[in-house]
This record gives structure tokens, sequence and C-alpha cells, in this order.
């Protein structure tokens, strides 16, 4: 069955990164934000370990530039770190109703990737020692999974430290 591409797999696709498409939906099923699952219920959805499923947060920093954090869908993202990794005196999400105007995307549906503008991005440290990352394909439902070194041919971004500690 045919299945409608993402800006963020046509990215993939413009860089030459082979990639596999996962959705947590039926073919077809659209839902709405509000009624979008949390990442940790989409990875049991595919049937994936929470650690190598990862979500977009977007975030805005004390010089008002935005950056983007990819981290496990189970973790928490330390602002503090966060903002360390970017050179920031400090950064904070932005509010639900920005993400799409900024980004193009809806809060559930929020992909690294095809963003309208490309933002410093860094992916969480853990993401290093994954063989392949699932992460947002840029709708709700609809999931990528590739290598964090396939990623980088597509994507320019760091690793740092950026996780609360487990408590």
């Amino acid at each position: 069955m045919h299945t409608e591409k993402t800006n963020a797999m046509r990215a993939l696709d413009r860089a030459g990164v082979k990639y596999g498409s996962l959705s947590y939906l039926p073919e077809g099923k659209e839902i709405s934000p509000e009624d979008a699952p949390s990442g940790v219920e989409a990875a049991v959805m595919m049937g994936l370990p929470p650690e190598r499923v990862f979500k977009t947060l977007v975030t805005q920093g004390k010089s008002l530039a935005h950056y983007v954090f990819v981290i496990p869908v189970a973790r928490e993202l330390d602002l503090k770190k966060a903002a360390r990794a970017v050179g920031e005196k400090s950064v904070e999400m932005i509010k639900s109703k920005e993400l799409f105007p900024l980004t193009g995307y809806v809060h559930g549906g929020c992909s690294p990737l095809g963003m309208k503008k490309q933002f410093v991005t860094v992916l969480d440290e853990s993401a290093r020692g994954q063989e392949r990352i699932v992460f947002s394909a840029g709708k709700i439902g609809r999931q990528i999974e590739v290598s964090p070194a396939d990623l980088a041919k597509a994507l320019k971004f760091a690793f740092a430290d950026l996780t609360a500690e487990r408590k």
C-alpha cells in the first residue's frame, strides 16, 4: 500500500538516506493532537523499547533563538543541560500554540526534519549508542526509523547529555 510521504521523509530522500517508515495508527486513521498517545504509549503500540523512540522538543533561549532537542520519550528534558548544550543562559519550552506557526508541525507530530526553518538541533547522547532510532515523521501516528549516522546526512545536529537524572 502506498503511504504518503511527509516533509521529514522527503528530507531524508533528498539526502539519499535509507529509512524505515512505521505507524502506530491504522492506515488512513487520523487523530487530533489532543488525542495523540504519549511517546511511551506510541512506543508500546509499535512494540519498541521506549529508549529507541525519541520525541522532538522545541525551545526558546534567553537570546530569543529557537532550539530543537531530541530525547528518549520516557525521559524529561533538563533545561539547564539543554541551555549549556547550545551556549544559552537559559532555555524554556515554547507554548503549544507557537509550535505550528514556527515549525509547520503539531504537538504529537513534530519531527526534527522538514521544519519551516532549520534550527540548531541537539540529540540526546543516548542516541549515539543506538543502531537505529525512531522519531516522528511529522504527522501524528507516523514514525521514521533511521541510524544516527544516516540521520547526520540529512540533518546537522550535535550530541549532548540532555535529560534529567532518573529519580
